[in-house]
């Protein structure tokens, strides 16, 4: 494998799991990663958590020691990116104009944060929140407190920023389409429950959307004042956050001819449609062996399984992506955890636990079998929780929600 060249186009997790697989599996090729950023490959999750709260420190947030890239001959570019992809050609045209010939490439190009069109969305102060340096200027705004914080945005980057901005002893209000936030990832019950956490903790809720900025008059000409909602009312605002999502990076693969829809297209193998391109990630909406359904995700656990996984498949090995998806989130004293499939999921959970107590876990079964499983505040269940996903077999429920039955006592046999 000596003559093989792997272009990874993407400085994510995602990249930098894979470059290291390749390495860690014997790959003896060449290895070129570019990376769009100026900073070495990080992880996201402590942005909006502990690095954000300085609970944690820079050291949280490389995916790598910095060193490690020349000491295992992965040559990895900051500041570049590829521009355009000739998947016949098998070239990376990149951003600076040089090209570069592959073997085998991987797209790992990560999401773009939704940018409304919305008057006032230029003003200073009106930020999205994506990257290190998006971090890095959010907590210079908000560490000293006693601002006006507005979030455009109920999900999950929305709800861990009102934390933080109520932390650091500002006040929070969080501008959501729909009563309840969350709701679309992990239902009405739970989504319930985490606003009774946060309106506990001083953030407001505001049910609309935002039509536009405004400016401040004398001394604050050019900065924000105050979001103007739907319905007229005006939310003061030193600090606007437009937290609505974010859209996966298929443009080069689009551009490419390759087949993209809600992401790139993959099989159960991470394979795009393209000859020797592979896609991890954000971007990859892969065909999951465990459901048979199309899943994309923007979550820590999916990018670092998945660059394993394209790692493995690129070197044919035959791996697969098929994993149960995973995510968590910290939000003022709640630690949750969730497993599983969203677009599975249908009515109320059951429950395990008393709510009220603050440590309870929730299931969704479909049928019979479990498709979904949350901890709030419950370490150290997810391992079983994901195995009896991937079991795949009729549970009792009254079983499940007893808590002096162990979850590993219901596991199928074998």
């Amino acid at each position: 494998m000596a003559s093989e060249h792997i272009v990874i186009a993407g400085g994510g997790l995602a990249a930098a799991t894979a470059a290291r697989t390749l390495r860690s599996e014997g790959f003896d090729g060449d290895v070129t990663m570019l990376c769009k950023e100026l900073h070495y490959p990080y992880i996201r999750p402590p942005l909006s958590k502990g690095f954000l709260l300085g609970t944690e420190d820079q050291d949280s947030v490389p995916v790598l020691p910095r060193d490690w890239y020349a000491e295992h001959q992965v040559d990895l570019w900051l500041g570049t990116s590829v521009s355009a992809l000739d998947v016949t050609g098998r070239t990376a045209h990149l951003s600076t104009a040089k090209s570069l010939n592959y073997t085998k490439l991987l797209l790992a190009t990560g999401s773009i944060p939704r940018h409304p069109e919305l008057p006032g969305a230029e003003l200073k102060n009106v930020l999205t929140f994506r990257t290190l340096d998006d971090c890095l200027q959010l907590k210079e705004l908000l560490s000293p407190g006693g601002l006006n914080v507005v979030l455009v945005g109920s999900g999950w980057i929305g709800m861990e920023l009102a934390a933080a901005a109520r932390t650091f002893g500002n006040t929070a209000t969080v501008l959501g389409r729909g009563p309840v936030p969350l709701a679309a990832s992990v239902g009405t019950d739970i989504g319930s429950y985490l606003r009774g956490v946060h309106e506990a903790h001083g953030v407001r809720f505001v049910q609309g959307t935002a039509s536009r900025i405004a400016e401040g008059n004398a001394d604050r000409a050019g900065a924000a004042a105050a979001v103007v909602t739907d319905s007229g009312e005006e939310l003061p605002a030193d600090v606007v956050v437009l937290a609505i999502g974010a859209d996966p990076d298929v443009q080069l693969a689009a551009e490419a001819g390759i087949d993209v829809d809600n992401g790139v297209l993959t099989d159960e193998s991470l394979r795009t449609s393209a000859p020797d391109v592979f896609a991890a990630g954000d971007i990859a909406n892969a065909l999951h062996p465990l459901t048979g359904q199309r899943y994309r995700s923007e979550h820590w656990d999916n990018a670092l399984k998945g660059g394993k996984t394209v790692a493995k498949a690129m070197l044919g090995q035959g791996a697969q992506h098929d994993a149960v998806p995973y995510f968590y989130t910290d939000q003022f004293e709640v630690s949750l955890e969730y497993s599983g499939f969203p677009s599975l999921v249908e009515g109320k959970p059951v429950l395990r636990g008393d709510a009220d107590s603050g440590e309870f876990l929730a299931f969704w079964l479909r049928d019979g079998v479990l498709v979904a499983g949350l901890s709030i505040n419950v370490p150290k269940v997810h391992k079983s929780i994901k195995a009896l996903i991937s079991g795949r077999v009729p549970l009792d429920v009254n079983a499940l929600t007893d808590q002096d039955v162990p979850l590993d006592q219901l596991l199928p046999v074998g």
